[in-house]
């Protein structure tokens, strides 16, 4: 199965008379537009930059390696090795950093680093011109440094395909930044301990041998992965990071119609089973764990050509989730097998699942014990709500899930009770017109995840992350001929998030805004872009306890418009400072003037 993230671009107007695929048929283009000679164009993904030790890092070339015909044939392994050469394997921070260039013609293309089957990073490559392009990824993985300490498989799946018109070949740094701890730093109660990487890592993934991937294929929405895993008997707490990604006919799975529609329009080529997707996780028969997860738009999605330079968010570093556990360890601290299962509702193919099992031991006991006091998971509540007639109508689709638990675990750190809460609400109001030449799509995802520990003091340990994701979405085919066509896109994506951790006394917040609108159109003729104009612009603004990041930048065809960068708090963070940008504008296309440009430190 194929691990491409391939342009399935939405287009709604089949390019022969039937009116039988008028929804998102995905077609595979590629951009043969004329480019001037110039340098390598480099590629980002608007992201707060690592705020790293002061201490200079300890690094190490963990691979090196030209991504030429790998589609189909395993993972490029290489042995990994503690870094030796540095002065202590006891770290405050590990970066990773991926960086890339390529040049020719070549689809975008999905990919997965990982650790002896602990996946580290999922991305998407960034879609090269004739002139070449460069793009790289930074990424903390500290929470990983359990791994980082002990001999491994370092394993990267990038399926890349090469012919004489698909010339592009990716070439791949991989290197890994290790700052040493410095003195002091945080204690060694058990909320700090809470709060540090766990102390074991098992994977929760496919076993090589391996022609694709570590990540299990979920291709129906039938389809159940699973993995068996055992636990040591001294753990004190257990979290879930699941690694997601969407592709083929469920790539744009928030533009699918419901299966009504297509049947009564002969649709046969588009694909259909409605907007709603939710990933399920399920500790042997108990479902532990839902997602809704954020609407990705890769390198090539919708229109290509808005995505250059600047990329979709999330699509250079897609975002994991975490699923707290600790409430079920009385069930499974037993020495016997169970087993983590997968499944996508109304899933088409294919999903890309995969996830990391982060256990934290006690250090003082070879046993632990704990019991599950209180455990809640309806079946998630989907509603949709269709009026249509021909190829034209409306369909609201609604739906929300909770799942909650309590349960205690005894230790050396005292007996604490956990509860844990995710809850996620989902709308999305989809409409097609102009005899199903054109579609909008208006979606927004709502999460609300919280872990709260008792602690043996009477003391309340929280986490709480709520996450909201909008996306709007238009698009229509226009100026048609019998071998071509106008596609026009408008997209807005955001990416909020609000997140603390801690006690009453002692805790640490962030407030994200991430916001980002593009429009452009594009002239089809056969699988070949012939012409077309991308713009995009993105406001990025981070406040927290430990300082604050805001970046405004446009594009438009490649072209840098304006990039205005500052470390500076907004008025509205309790940080305080100047309000540098209040939220009114959603597509903040504007020309900053010569005083307020700064180049930023990382693209």
């Amino acid at each position: 199965m194929a691990a491409l993230c391939i342009i399935f671009t939405t287009i709604l107007f089949h390019l022969s008379s039937s009116r039988a695929t008028a929804h998102p048929l995905k077609t595979r283009l590629f951009t043969n537009l004329i480019e001037p000679p110039t340098s390598p164009t480099v590629f980002f993904e608007v992201t707060r930059p690592i705020q790293t030790p002061k201490e200079p890092p300890c690094s190490s070339l963990v691979l090196q390696h030209d991504f030429g015909y790998t589609y189909g044939l395993p993972p490029v392994t290489v042995p990994y090795t503690p870094p030796t050469h540095c002065s202590s394997l006891d770290w405050s921070m590990v970066v990773l950093e991926w960086s890339a260039a390529c040049k020719g013609t070549q689809y975008d293309r999905i990919f997965g680093v990982w650790l002896s089957g602990v996946e580290i990073l999922r991305s998407c490559t960034a879609e090269p011109r004739a002139s070449g392009i460069y793009w790289k990824v930074e990424k903390d993985i500290t929470r990983f440094s359990s791994l980082l300490k002990q001999n491994q498989t370092l394993s990267v799946y990038l399926g890349n395909l090469i012919t004489s018109v698909y010339t592009g070949v990716y070439h791949v740094n991989l290197t890994f930044h290790f700052y040493p701890k410095q003195d002091g730093g945080k204690g060694m109660g058990l909320a700090s301990k809470l709060d540090s990487p766990a102390d074991l890592i098992l994977p929760i993934s496919r076993t090589p041998p391996l022609n694709d991937g570590y990540w299990f294929l979920i291709e129906n929405s039938t389809d159940v992965e699973q993995k068996q895993f055992s636990l040591p008997r001294n753990v004190y707490r257990a979290v879930l990071e699941l690694y997601v990604s969407f592709h083929s006919d469920d790539e744009f799975w928030y533009a699918n119609p419901p299966n009504e529609y297509v049947e009564a329009n002969n649709l046969t080529d588009t694909p259909g089973n409605g907007a709603f997707r939710e990933v399920v996780v399920r500790l042997d028969e108990r479902v532990v764990g839902a997602v809704c997860p954020f609407t990705v738009i890769y390198t090539g999605g919708i229109n290509p050509l808005l995505w250059r330079p600047i990329t979709g968010i999330g699509s250079f570093d897609l975002p994991s989730y975490d699923i707290e556990i600790t409430p079920f360890l009385g069930e499974i601290l037993d020495k016997k097998n169970h087993t983590i299962k997968f499944s996508v509702t109304d899933a088409l193919d294919v999903w890309y699942v995969d996830a990391n099992l982060h256990l934290w031991l006690d250090g003082r006991k070879k046993k632990t014990k704990g019991k599950l006091m209180m455990y809640d998971a309806p079946p998630s509540q989907v509603n949709v709500l269709s009026k249509f007639k021909g190829l034209d109508g409306v369909f609201n689709t609604s739906g929300h899930r909770h799942i909650s638990a309590t349960g205690w675990v005894k230790s050396s750190h005292g007996k604490v009770t956990t509860h844990t809460v995710q809850r996620f609400g989902y709308r999305n109001w989809m409409k097609f017109g102009n005899d199903g030449n054109a579609q909008t799509v208006n979606q927004a995802i709502h999460s609300n995840y919280g872990v709260y520990f008792t602690l043996p003091s009477s003391n309340v340990y929280s986490i709480q992350l709520i996450r909201t994701f909008p996306l709007y979405l238009y698009t229509a085919a226009v100026d048609q001929t019998n071998t071509s066509y106008k596609d026009v896109t408008d997209v807005f994506l955001g990416f909020d998030e609000y997140s603390f951790r801690g006690e009453r006394f002692g805790f640490s917040f962030s407030s994200l805004r991430n916001s980002q609108a593009a429009r452009g159109y594009m002239v089809v003729q056969g699988s070949s872009v012939t012409s077309g104009l991308g713009s995009t612009g993105e406001v990025y603004r981070y406040d927290s306890t430990e300082g604050c990041y805001f970046r405004n930048v446009s594009s438009s065809n490649y072209t840098i418009l304006h990039d205005y960068w500052s470390y500076l708090c907004s008025k509205r963070s309790p940080l305080g400072a100047e309000n540098v940008f209040d939220g009114s504008s959603r597509f903040p296309f504007r020309r900053a003037s010569l005083a307020s440009y700064r180049q930023p430190e990382n693209g």
